[in-house]
């Protein structure tokens, strides 16, 4: 009877080891903003404190356009995505990334998630149709390929498209304009081989909802190396940062790059 019982308890023991491992490797990889170097913590408070001034350069370098990174730290393919503060904003997503994690489809699954500061609605501009917000990918959903909604490795994965982690509000100018060439050379540097880490911060000043701005870093073991903040700006569009609603504006005028 007593060895039946110590078979027993160690039986116990052994599936409650393997339910903790199981929960543990199905965990979300974070990364926790509270972490940041001091340095990274006094370029966000001085990027926040900016106010886009009309007609400059929507994007500006941070650190001399160098990247506060270390690829002595790759580890991956995977994705940290920062939690969602207090507010419900995103925060920063770290990608370690290699060429499993580039996505080549045109198309991407839908988009239902509405972050904070949402308040979209297109308006007709000189002819044209002018969507006032886009949602936002901190990563691009195109080098998030093969890796699960929590960043872990996952062959076949589609990729993270609508994850409240990975998506804050941000101007359609921004996004599509201002950010793609950014991403666009981390793409490249995938395509060549490389591995990358690819850093994006939201930048919110105070309590606001919609973002001042987006933070990207990148460097790869191929040259690749960049650190530039994005303002989250539009032409003939005025944002209220703190809520997300917006008017038009035709004194606004943002130049590309």
């Amino acid at each position: 009877m007593v060895r039946t019982l110590g078979f027993t308890v160690a039986v116990i023991v052994s599936l409650v080891a393997w339910g903790a491992r199981q929960l543990n490797q199905n965990q979300p990889a974070q990364f926790t903003p509270a972490a940041q170097t001091q340095n990274q913590t006094g370029n966000y408070k001085h990027l926040a404190a900016l106010d886009y001034k009309n007609g400059s350069t929507p994007v500006i370098t941070v650190g001399h356009d160098h990247a506060q990174l270390n690829m002595s730290d790759w580890a991956g393919p995977k994705i940290l995505y920062g939690n969602l503060d207090s507010l419900n904003r995103t925060t920063t997503n770290v990608g370690y990334l290699n060429r499993q994690t580039l996505i080549h489809s045109a198309g991407r699954p839908s988009q239902n998630f509405e972050p904070t500061g949402w308040h979209n609605r297109y308006v007709i501009i000189d002819g044209k149709r002018v969507n006032r917000q886009n949602r936002g990918h901190l990563i691009a959903y195109t080098l998030s390929g093969n890796l699960s909604v929590t960043g872990h490795f996952q062959a076949g994965a589609l990729g993270s498209s609508d994850n409240p982690k990975n998506l804050a509000t941000q101007t359609e100018f921004a996004n599509q304009v201002l950010m793609q060439p950014y991403e666009e050379q981390v793409r490249q540097a995938l395509e060549n081989g490389a591995k990358v880490i690819y850093r994006v911060t939201t930048v919110f000043r105070g309590q606001e909802l919609m973002p001042r701005g987006y933070w990207l870093q990148a460097k790869s073991d191929g040259g690749l190396d960049f650190n530039v903040y994005i303002f989250n700006v539009q032409s003939d569009i005025r944002y209220d940062y703190a809520t997300g609603r917006s008017v038009i504006d035709h004194s606004i005028n943002v130049p590309e790059q």
